[in-house]
């Protein structure tokens, strides 16, 4: 029998306007028909519209994991309202008619069928292997040219600035940053034409002194890219055939945009796995000119502690799925890793969820460093590379959050090491004050979700917290 819930659908949809309007349908009666099945694996139905006649409308479970909304309605997303709808309406115990699967679908699902028997046979080998694509390789060579021509021209731009200083820095120079920004890009250096974005809009902020520390850390970070993305070039142009960097992540700071294919080649998949969800943000970044959400998962099985990014442009926002906070243990297949640090970036295509229960909250718990003398070295490590995250995030657990002398918050660990904890300048929401709002009974014996940032004005090294969980309880403080 098929399992839905509330939560679950909110999951699947675009944004929470759709989630308003599919559950609306529902509540104005406008589903004329409702049907399901014989296997229950198929939702279809007619909702009654504007015009004269109704919208037909399914969503498909033969494969649990990524069900398939279809609609004959004009709207872009998807699910649409009407394939929400039609999910809320099953949730809500309303009666559904058995009935056969229309002729339309079980072709569709015949052709579906077929591929996936076609790629397992070229796994296994009893096909041949798709012919992988033919490179270019002189023009390859010609577009690493360019890039390394451009990297070059970000040099001097980056070391005009050193020299002069930031002080002198003013209006033109902004102007100057992005239009070269805008080189960056035709050239195929995305990462770079967004990070040197982000260093324009430090210095275009009115508080500039404030900006200033920031702005220089963000010119140590450009200086990186610019010195380790030469010298991978320069290797990859003498070897056009050189296979793509997947340890590190230098690729996606020079613009690669991953393929899932590229990461399973590389090995980088991991089957059959669950992740939990501890914490949950989104941001309007400036410098990419997109909305960015990102989820901080925990890997049930191995104590990993894994990203999912979402960017979404401001352009094409109305037509993107918005994720959101999720609360249940999200059942994968499988979890596709992209090349990375500490907490790597992930991404998964489909999920069964399921409720969460007493030995998960175990294994975060158990996944929770004791030591902050451990953590911190772990961190420390981390921020060595130049071009690693600078906010790695890992939990670690508390005898006690106290508050110092001076009226700050610390976590003592079990061994009595202390650490200050307190708003980082990465995240986009404040969270540390939130802790005056829980009961005191919470922040004993307990583990902390921290996000880490190297303070580089001060040379601290202080963290945000996210997360406190305690026994059968995850207390969010970012979602």
């Amino acid at each position: 029998m098929l399992q839905l819930t509330s939560s679950h659908i909110d999951s699947l949809a675009p944004n929470a306007a759709a989630i308003k309007n599919g559950r609306g349908l529902v509540q104005q009666n406008k589903f004329v028909k409702l049907q399901i099945s014989e296997q229950g694996d198929l939702l279809f139905g007619e909702c009654a519209g504007s015009g004269k006649s109704n919208y037909i409308c399914s969503v498909d479970f033969v494969n649990p994991e990524n069900p398939i909304s279809r609609c004959n309605c004009p709207s872009r997303q998807f699910p649409c309202k009407h394939a929400l709808g039609l999910m809320y309406a099953y949730a809500e115990g309303k009666n559904f008619e058995q009935s056969t699967v229309p002729e339309d679908i079980s072709s569709k699902r015949e052709k579906a069928e077929k591929r996936e028997e076609n790629k397992a046979k070229q796994e296994s080998g009893e096909l041949p292997p798709a012919k992988p694509k033919k490179v270019n390789k002189t023009a390859l060579k010609k577009k690493i040219a360019q890039q390394i021509e451009a990297l070059e021209d970000l040099e001097k731009l980056v070391l005009s600035i050193v020299r002069g200083g930031l002080g002198t820095t003013n209006t033109r120079t902004v102007k100057e940053l992005n239009d070269h920004a805008k080189r960056l890009g035709s050239r195929y250096l995305t990462g770079a034409e967004n990070e040197l974005r982000r260093l324009a809009l430090l210095l275009d902020q009115k508080d500039r002194e404030s900006a200033y520390t920031h702005a220089a850390e963000q010119l140590t970070f450009l200086n990186a890219v610019i010195k380790k993305g030469k010298t991978y070039l320069q290797n990859k142009q003498e070897d056009p055939e050189l296979a793509p960097d997947t340890e590190s992540t230098i690729e996606e700071w020079l613009g690669h945009a991953w393929q899932l294919a590229e990461l399973k080649d590389a090995g980088r998949v991991v089957e059959r796995t669950e992740l939990i969800q501890l914490a949950f943000y989104s941001e309007k970044d400036e410098a990419r000119k997109e909305f960015v959400d990102t989820g901080i998962w925990l890997q049930l099985d191995e104590p990993h502690i894994h990203r999912t990014i979402q960017y979404r442009p401001f352009k094409a926002v109305k037509f993107m799925k918005e994720d959101d906070s999720f609360f249940s243990v999200a059942q994968i297949s499988e979890l596709y890793r992209y090349p990375g640090g500490l907490n790597t970036r992930v991404r998964f295509e489909g999920m069964i969820p399921r409720q969460v229960i007493s030995s998960d909250y175990e294994k975060v718990r158990s996944a929770a460093a004791s030591s902050i003398t451990d953590v911190v070295k772990i961190v420390k490590n981390q921020l060595k590379d130049p071009l690693a995250d600078r906010a790695p995030i890992a939990l670690v657990q508390a005898s006690q959050i106290s508050r110092t002398d001076s009226g700050a918050f610390a976590l003592v660990d079990p061994e009595g090491n202390t650490l200050e904890l307190q708003d980082i300048y990465r995240l986009p929401q404040a969270t540390t004050s939130l802790l005056t709002l829980l009961d005191p009974s919470l922040l004993c014996d307990c583990t902390l979700l921290l996000m880490f940032e190297h303070q580089f004005d001060t040379g601290k090294l202080v963290a945000q917290p996210l997360t406190l969980v305690q026994n059968n309880r995850i207390v969010r403080l970012l979602y």
